[in-house]
C-alpha cells in the first residue's frame, strides 16, 4: 500500500503546485456589495503579485552603495594573497586629502587615494542581500584584507573571485587593492 501511497501522494503535489504557478491562478475575484468583481488583493492601477513585470533584475553592481565623495584621508594595510597558502603582498597606503602621503608603499598609490577619496565607501559596502543572485564563476584563488581607517571610520574589508559578485566587488576597489589584484 505504501507503494502505491507515496507515488500519488506526490502526483496530487504536483499538480495542486502547477495551478498555483499557473498564469491566471491568481485570487479569485470577489463580488462587491454593488455586485461587480474585484479582485480583492490589488487597488486599480496596481499590478497584483502574479504580474509579471517587464524590467530587468538589477546588476550586482547595482547593490553597491553608491556613496559620494570623501575626504580622501586614509591609513590602510593591504595583504593580498595570489594563491591559498601562497605568499602573501603588504602594502601600506597612507593618504592625505586625496594624495599620497610619502610612508605609502603601494604601486598605484595615487590611483588608490583618488578611488578612496571620490568614494570613501568602496572598503564599507552594504552587506549583500541573502537574496541576491551571483554568476557561479571563478576568478581565481586571490584573496585581499584591507584595515585601517578611512576618513576617520574603521576599515575591515574582505576580497575574493569566488564568484560574481565578488569579482564586482574586487574590479570596484581594484585601484587600492594594487597592481597583483588578482587577474581581473
Amino acid at each position: 500500500m505504501r507503494k502505491t501511497l507515496i507515488p500519488t501522494l506526490l502526483a496530487l503535489l504536483s499538480i495542486a503546485g502547477l495551478a498555483a504557478c499557473s498564469p491566471g491562478a491568481g485570487p479569485t475575484p470577489s463580488a462587491s456589495p454593488t455586485g461587480t468583481a474585484s479582485a480583492s488583493a490589488s487597488s486599480p492601477g496596481t499590478p497584483s503579485a502574479d504580474t509579471d513585470t517587464t524590467a530587468p533584475a538589477p546588476s550586482p553592481s547595482a547593490a553597491a552603495p553608491s556613496a559620494g565623495p570623501g575626504q580622501g584621508n586614509a591609513e590602510l594595510a593591504i595583504m593580498v594573497t595570489s594563491a591559498e597558502g601562497g605568499k602573501a603582498t603588504n602594502y601600506t597606503l597612507v593618504c592625505q586629502n586625496g594624495v599620497p602621503a610619502t610612508e605609502s608603499q603601494h604601486p598605484t598609490a595615487a590611483a588608490g587615494c583618488a578611488a578612496l577619496k571620490a568614494n570613501a565607501a568602496l572598503l564599507s559596502p552594504a552587506p549583500r542581500p541573502t537574496d541576491q543572485a551571483c554568476t557561479q564563476q571563478y576568478g581565481g584563488p586571490e584573496e585581499a584584507t584591507v584595515t585601517g581607517a578611512v576618513d576617520g571610520k574603521a576599515v575591515e574589508a574582505k576580497f575574493s573571485l569566488r564568484d560574481g559578485c565578488e569579482i564586482a566587488r574586487w574590479k570596484a576597489a581594484k585601484d587600492i587593492l594594487g597592481s597583483t589584484g588578482g587577474a581581473v
